[in-house]
């Protein structure tokens, strides 16, 4: 148990105990005072480093390794042990160490979790304990929480099921929180329901760790769900509780069910839709196709996908459309083609996307059964692509070429995770698109050159939204998130576009200013949030101040042995 005092922090714990303390260990950077008062000498070396002195050794190990995966594991181990150091490691170097801490490398991660694992980080709530799951929440070591993020583990990045190996999703996510949005560590919690899984990989491989049993759903998968929620609300009323990679029969009905119990959010619901939502704002910028004019298709409509399209359509109808004329104005594509209305198997979150028999019925189609998604550029002439599909070579050539030939700078999003998985490469669609395209990107890809020039391309990733979402309701104390902040959200980030002062610059700001964007995109939710009555208690003038208060920096402080007595 510690206690900030001042600028000091007061410890009982010594010895090994306050070395394997990950939030307080210092490694060899504990002072010769510091080792006088907790009884280390002897357990460290003699030499006292600085911080930046073991971010230098640290970097200098971690780059030595061929893999990813070999510095994914290597920075799980530095994190397990010292996370002030992890941190420090990854503020200061965002754009290299933000693909191995996430995506892409931590789809492998999430594959090899079972075998990488050597020490437990958060919590394993499986199925069978569910009557105990209060009694798990109750421990004294997580009285500090504010965030959680909570998978089952279904539909991991594009990998699918996963199970127990999707832990690795709320422990990347909660990195970048930190990272990024400034949260303090010690208030953040991972959470894995393990509900089984039907991976047969997974439950092949005798190193497995999660619960051996196909994945339970229905009733007891709800029943379970609902345990797990009243656990929460009980222990942590004013928790902030994301929703991560659910499959998507489970992902909106869970976010419609529980958003009004608490202050939670579906990241890859609502995120994924402020970022594509405000890559596209930025889009105009430089396409100069106003948003009432822009026409969008979406290859894959399952959460992801119509979430994007709800959130771009309620910006058109903050343009000025009716809700009827922006709905027009998207083309769904699943695997059975354009979703038109009385199509069979429709989720009640796709209907308000489904266009109307009468508006494809005189279109020219490559088969009378099924309008793809070539069928859908070549007809309806969208400005802009985005993909969350899944499926790598989704944005084939006749497509890219055809988005290319109906718009001057096509709006081109292949946005799935991995990099496996992504719908198109950006070094294809800048061939196919003679270098007119405006590319955006889940996960981080080489540079491009262009007319001689190297080009970064723009990864529009979630990481540029919910950092600062939760940032932001915290420092409010937020009761609620609702649309209105994540549209706030996207706005936001559309309103620090590198392309508003030159359109020949990025979309969004670089990777290496993801710490400065949170506050940005925290200070828009949290006005929001005052705006709808969600903050009711928070001063207007306070709330600047508040997030800048809360944003935790990866430093040293010195500590302070419970009970001696003050200089």
């Amino acid at each position: 148990m510690t206690e900030a005092a001042s600028d000091f922090i007061t410890t009982a714990l010594s010895g090994y105990d306050l070395l394997a303390d990950s939030q307080l260990n210092k490694g060899a950077a504990f002072s010769e005072a510091e080792r006088d008062a907790f009884n280390l000498h002897g357990l460290l070396p003699p030499n006292v480093l600085t911080l930046h002195e073991q971010v230098s050794r640290s970097l200098q190990a971690l780059r030595a390794f061929e893999t990813d995966l070999e510095r994914y594991a290597f920075l799980s181990e530095i994190q397990d042990a010292n996370e002030t150091l992890f941190y420090a490691l990854l503020v200061g170097n965002l754009e290299e160490l933000l693909p191995i801490v996430y995506t892409p490398t931590v789809d492998a991660g999430c594959q090899q979790f079972s075998h990488l694992f050597h020490k437990p980080r958060g919590l394993f709530l499986s199925l069978p304990y569910k009557d105990r799951i209060d009694r798990i929440l109750a421990q004294p070591h997580f009285d500090r929480v504010e965030a959680i993020v909570v998978t089952d583990g279904e539909r991991i990045l594009g990998l699918g099921d996963q199970g127990a190996g999707g832990m690795g999703i709320p422990i990347g996510k909660l990195a970048l929180y930190t990272g990024c949005g400034g949260l303090n560590p010690a208030t953040t919690l991972p959470i894995l329901l393990d509900v089984g899984t039907d991976n047969p990989d997974r439950l092949a491989d005798p190193l497995y760790i999660g619960w051996r049993h196909e994945r339970v759903r229905g009733q007891d998968y709800d029943d379970f769900i609902e345990a797990f929620v009243s656990a929460v609300t009980a222990r942590w009323p004013n928790v902030l509780l994301q929703w991560e990679d659910f499959a998507k029969s489970n992902a909106t009905r869970m976010l419609e069910r529980y958003r009004d119990r608490l202050c939670t959010f579906n990241d890859d619901v609502q995120g994924t839709a402020a970022v594509a939502t405000g890559a596209l704002l930025a889009a105009i910028n430089v396409t100069g196709v106003p948003l009432t004019e822009q026409r969008v298709a979406v290859l894959g409509a399952g959460s992801a996908g119509c979430g994007i399209a709800s959130l771009i359509r309620a910006a058109m109808r903050d343009a000025g459309l009716s809700d009827e004329e922006a709905g027009r104005r998207f083309f769904m594509v699943d695997r059975d083609g354009l979703l038109v209305e009385r199509m069979a198997g429709l989720a009640s979150f796709q209907l308000p996307f489904v266009q109307a028999k009468q508006a494809v019925a005189d279109w020219k189609l490559g088969h009378p059964d099924k309008i793809d998604l070539l069928d859908v550029v070549r007809n309806a002439k969208p400005t802009a692509l985005i993909g969350v599909s899944g499926q790598a070579g989704g944005f084939s050539e006749s497509v890219v070429r055809a988005m290319a030939e109906f718009n001057k700078r096509p709006v081109i999003f292949p946005l799935s995770n991995p990099t496996s998985r992504a719908e198109a490469t950006p070094q294809d669609i800048e061939t196919w698109t003679e270098g007119r395209a405006l590319i955006g990107v889940g996960s981080p890809f080489p540079p491009l050159t262009r007319d001689g020039a190297r080009i970064k391309i723009d990864q529009t990733n979630n990481s540029y939204i919910f950092p600062g979402i939760g940032l932001g309701a915290l420092a409010v104390g937020a009761s609620r998130i609702s649309d209105g902040m994540f549209m706030a959200a996207a706005k936001a980030l559309a309103g620090i576009s590198p392309a508003r002062d030159n359109p020949k610059h990025n979309l969004l700001p670089p990777v290496s200013a993801l710490r400065d964007v949170a506050v940005t995109v925290a200070l828009a939710v949290a006005l929001q949030a005052h705006k709808e009555g969600l903050a009711p208690n928070v001063p207007i003038d306070t709330i600047e101040a508040r997030i800048l208060a809360r944003r935790w920096t990866p430093t040293y402080r010195p500590y302070r042995r419970a009970g001696a007595a003050e200089s």
